[in-house]
């Protein structure tokens, strides 16, 4: 089988890997990588458990070929708080019981991380189109709606110096 020569970068550490042409991302995440983060769950593009960001934007990486990923930066959500600390959506989650089985959060997370990067005080609305490519069967949204809102509260405040 024949394999192609990538070059892709994870977390802010590159890598040189030799893959072949059918393998995904999430493949490549999980399997050769061991970042489990992103979830294998429909494995066609509905559920968003295997979301992750490439060059900030949300991909389920169950549907993009690893070779696609190529020059690519892509952050999982290991890599979201890589000094051990919690990051602040992630405190978030926490704090508002934004978690039940946890199963579809590392996708809300990082879908939810890249709206504030681009846009640090949506509304409830837009909160909600940035994570209907995510399905959650525990919390029901609200949780997870709420648990964004304040942290965009929390990260716009530590951006300008406001109490959130």
């Amino acid at each position: 089988m024949k394999k192609s020569l990538i070059t892709i970068t994870v977390n802010d550490r590159q890598y040189d890997l030799a893959v072949p042409a059918h393998r995904t991302l999430l493949q490549v995440l999980r399997e050769d990588l061991g970042l489990t983060g992103a979830k294998h769950g429909c494995g066609l593009g509905e559920c968003g458990a295997c979301t992750v960001l490439v060059d900030g934007t949300p991909v389920n990486s169950c549907l993009m070929l690893a070779v696609q990923a190529h020059g690519c930066k892509v952050t999982t959500i290991e890599g979201l708080a890589p000094e051990g600390r919690l990051h602040p959506i992630q405190e978030a989650f926490v704090e508002h019981g934004a978690i039940q089985c946890g199963f579809c959060t590392p996708g809300m997370i990082l879908s939810a991380k890249a709206l504030l990067d681009r846009n640090p005080r949506p509304t409830e609305g837009e909160i909600r189109s940035a994570i209907s490519g995510n399905l959650c069967r525990c919390t029901g949204y609200q949780k997870i709606v709420e648990a964004i809102e304040s942290a965009s509260r929390t990260m716009a405040g530590s951006v300008t110096g406001e109490m959130p």
